[in-house]
């Protein structure tokens, strides 16, 4: 049996501890310190895969069980996040989110298309097209928390950008489909539709059927706060993260914010969410950040490759920091504010690995852009927590 995981569990905890307290007394979100944790001791930079303590081989690497906790812990967030969210002030914010998630996809795929022709004379539309793709992924997980640890999720601008990054994902699965449709000859974009609107008529009825059967189960026990009411909610949450991602095609992170937002209208939805705080702090947030660095692994670029790459990263932030800035100026929302949404909606993450990972498996994305998209990846990852809190930081001391 393999007990390695339980070495790298305690190296995860007090690293992201330590470089947590180094991030919040430098005046950085917490979260940057267990992102720059997972990349510390992970290949990018010690490269600390396999080390031999008293003759033993210990491997510090994820294991199965790592990377599980982690995609675990990212579903939490985002459950915790729609407990957490006012469903009227998000409808509220539908409207304004969809503009900003549609500008926030048409720019970066748009200007990610145009710099690939740029660089590569050679390069074909399709091919292209997959970069740009890559660029228009926005990872909703790590601005929620950068929002929740600065206590402004549920502002104007926090319930935009927790709009806008939900809708940006269904665009980008929407966008992903059509590039890969023209790679493949095959445009099977009715079909993605179809599925979408029937995964959100799944869990309008699912979210009734609970909301009923909680009113009757809370009737019964005399409304007293049972530690069962957590349990049911959270197996409600794996259930429909399950469903989203593999009955529907919609990611899992969407199930998981809808499953949230449904508990929180029900009977007990203050005293669930409570619950769910310790967890997610104690283990499955941390293990989720961490991973992110630890996943990481570069490859030896040229001069022309570090150019391309330097380029490639103010083309992403900009991308994003114009296009949904525009899009919210659209709605008539304040030029700061804006800028906060726009900052908000910089920040990639792992669908835009996953697009890259895609793009490479069908021979769309050459490999040697696989460590440039890397590096996009981080740099966006670690320094939009950094600038959205000095963001609103300047807006209190306005």
């Amino acid at each position: 049996m393999e007990y390695d995981y339980l070495l790298s569990l305690c190296v995860i905890l007090l690293s992201t501890k330590f470089f947590g307290i180094i991030s919040r007394r430098a005046q950085m979100p917490q979260v940057v310190g267990s992102l720059m944790a997972g990349l510390f001791f992970g290949p990018a930079v010690l490269g600390v895969i396999t080390k031999e303590f008293f003759g033993q081989q210990i491997c510090l690497m994820p294991s199965p069980l790592i990377k599980h906790l982690a995609e675990l812990g990212v579903i939490v967030i985002m459950f915790t996040a729609g407990m957490e969210t006012n469903l009227n002030e998000l409808k509220s914010s539908g409207k304004s989110g969809f503009t900003v998630a549609s500008c926030g996809v048409i720019l970066p795929l748009c200007m990610g298309t145009g710099l690939m022709y740029l660089f590569d004379s050679e390069i074909n539309l399709p091919s292209a097209l997959f970069v740009g793709a890559v660029l228009t992924a926005t990872s909703v997980s790590i601005t929620v928390e950068t929002l929740k640890e600065i206590c402004k999720l549920q502002t104007q601008a926090g319930n935009i950008i927790l709009a806008a990054a939900l809708i940006d994902d269904i665009l980008g699965l929407i966008c992903l489909t059509l590039v890969t449709g023209m790679a493949s000859g095959e445009i099977n974009l009715f079909f993605v539709l179809v599925k979408i609107i029937a995964f959100f008529i799944f869990v309008g009825i699912a979210g009734l059927t609970y909301h009923v059967y909680m009113l009757w189960f809370d009737k019964v026990n005399g409304e007293k706060n049972l530690r069962r009411y957590p349990v049911i909610g959270f197996a409600f949450c794996m259930f429909i993260a399950w469903a989203a991602e593999r009955l529907f095609g919609v990611a899992d992170i969407i199930g998981a914010f809808a499953a949230g937002m449904i508990i929180s209208m029900s009977p007990k939805g203050d005293y669930i969410a409570g619950k769910f705080d310790t967890i997610s702090y104690l283990l499955l947030t941390p293990v989720f950040f961490a991973n992110i660095g630890l996943e990481v692994t570069l490859q030896s670029m040229s001069w022309w490759l570090i150019f391309f790459t330097a380029v490639l990263v103010f083309v992403s932030v900009i991308s994003k920091l114009a296009g949904c800035g525009l899009g919210a100026r659209m709605c008539g929302i304040s030029r700061h504010e804006s800028f906060q949404i726009g900052l908000g909606m910089v920040c990639r993450g792992e669908v835009a690995l996953i697009v890259a990972n895609k793009g490479l498996a069908m021979h769309m994305i050459d490999e040697k852009y696989i460590g440039p998209i890397i590096i996009m990846v981080i740099i966006c990852t670690i320094v939009t927590p950094i600038f959205l809190k000095n963001a609103f930081k300047d807006r209190e001391t306005v």
